[in-house]
């Protein structure tokens, strides 16, 4: 967002909408999910090991009245309530947290720690607002069950495990997600954004998140002695000159219409100063929309290091070694009817300038899963401010002098921000699922 936007949208902020009973109602109720907020924050806990938090998490459902199963993907909860005839809606939260060590310096702060995939023992936060994530919808969920009355369908809560990964979503529906459980017809989840006040929506149609591609690359040559370069196919070289070659995916074969990211995010090699390394490891991350974009890439990562091997003379038998993770978040998509019709409900409820469009970005979230796995669910994630605002209006909506995502100071404003995300979700749900049918 736009510096310029600042003094418009701080204005916006302040202005007053009407009561109405579902607000009421929202505010009454969020001293309870801000404490539940808090108590999520305090106790992070790392994909798939999201024991106490599904736990915790179910035990709300039961007494909520849904029918709940656990386990689901291995720690995923699905929460199912039937109110009559009508479609299924599907809310999904996430659950994980980050090996992060948290300095925000709040009462609350996390001072968890847990061990990773990696057996590394590590801090543990909610550096990305998973739980600011989680506590809006144990409050939708609230909401919605005290106003069963004036909606018909099934409600499918899901809390998901493993967003980080990328993983979550594919062990949740590779476990019988749309087959154990009524299959949805539309799929909603909100995202916490960090550079947007709390008050404000944002969202996108169509592409709202990137295409999300690990990728490990190994350069090999032929080692030897720093002082004699000469005799050896020296690996740190060749690994410069491809990282450079690589760009080039990006800047001369890609169209600049079609977004694309090939990221060098690690390089390591050698292990003195006069010893040229027989090999050199690179990781990368690439990030795109469409599945053709992705393909290009990915193809070509292998043929630009194959390429500057073969031109730096190292043996066809120390060509460079491609190995494309498994855990690949594809892109994340807005269906078009159903974003135009939520984005009409909230800009009717909150007005248009606190529910704004906004252009893709190239972070990831494996929500995209949902709508892939069966094309006819309708889909749609949107962003919710979180920022305080006399924080954001220091910083006059520059997001590069607030804390990002999975930043150790990322802090959102739990109050406003859990009024906003309980009301939405709960007026976009309301909406999909009308007493009566349409």
């Amino acid at each position: 967002m736009r510096a310029v936007l600042a003094p418009m949208l701080f204005v916006a902020l302040s202005a007053q909408a009407p009561a109405d009973p579902l607000r009421t109602a929202v505010q009454a109720d969020n001293a309870y999910v801000v404490a539940l907020y808090k108590e999520l924050h305090q106790n992070p806990e790392l994909g798939f090991q999201e024991v106490k938090t599904s736990a915790r998490l179910a035990a709300e459902m039961r007494e909520l009245g849904f029918d709940v199963t656990t386990g689901v993907g291995k720690t995923g909860v699905v929460a199912v309530m039937r109110n009559g005839p009508g479609p299924v809606v599907m809310i999904r939260a996430d659950m994980d947290g980050l090996p992060v060590a948290e300095e925000t310096g709040l009462p609350y702060a996390s001072k968890a720690t847990a061990t990773t995939p990696a057996g590394i023992a590590s801090p543990t936060m909610h550096a990305c607002g998973h739980d600011i994530h989680m506590a809006s919808w144990i409050g939708t969920a609230r909401r919605l069950v005290d106003m069963r009355p004036d909606w018909s369908g099934t409600l499918v809560m899901i809390a998901q495990p493993a967003e980080e990964s990328g993983s979550g979503a594919t062990a949740m529906l590779a476990d019988g997600l749309y087959t154990r459980f009524p299959k949805p017809n539309y799929v909603l989840a909100l995202h916490d954004h960090a550079a947007l006040p709390a008050g404000m929506i944002a969202y996108s149609n169509g592409y709202a998140l990137a295409n999300v591609d690990s990728v490990d690359l190994t350069i090999r040559g032929v080692g030897g002695h720093g002082a004699y370069p000469h005799t050896t196919k020296d690996p740190i070289v060749l690994a410069a000159r491809t990282v450079m070659a690589l760009q080039t995916l990006v800047s001369r074969e890609n169209d600049p219409q079609s977004p694309a990211v090939v990221t060098v995010g690690s390089i390591r090699g050698g292990t003195s100063y006069n010893i040229i390394p027989d090999e050199v490891k690179l990781q990368l991350t690439v990030r795109s929309y469409t599945d053709e974009t992705r393909e290009r890439l990915l193809s070509g990562i292998r043929r630009v290091a194959e390429g500057e091997a073969i031109a730096a003379g190292v043996p066809t038998d120390r060509m460079p070694l491609v190995a494309i993770k498994e855990d690949f978040t594809p892109a994340t998509f807005n269906t078009d009817k159903l974003t135009r019709r939520v984005a009409d409900v909230l800009v009717d409820r909150f007005g248009k300038d606190r529910v704004i469009p906004q252009p893709p970005v190239m972070g990831g979230e494996d929500f995209s899963q949902y709508h892939r796995a069966d094309r006819s669910v309708e889909s749609f994630i949107f962003w919710l401010g979180a920022v305080e605002r006399k924080t954001w209006a220091a910083a006059k909506g520059n997001p590069l002098r607030l804390p990002s995502l999975h930043s150790s100071k990322f802090a959102p404003d739990p109050v406003p921000t859990l009024a906003m995300g309980v009301e939405a979700m709960t007026s976009a749900a309301l909406h999909l699922m009308p007493k009566g049918g349409r």
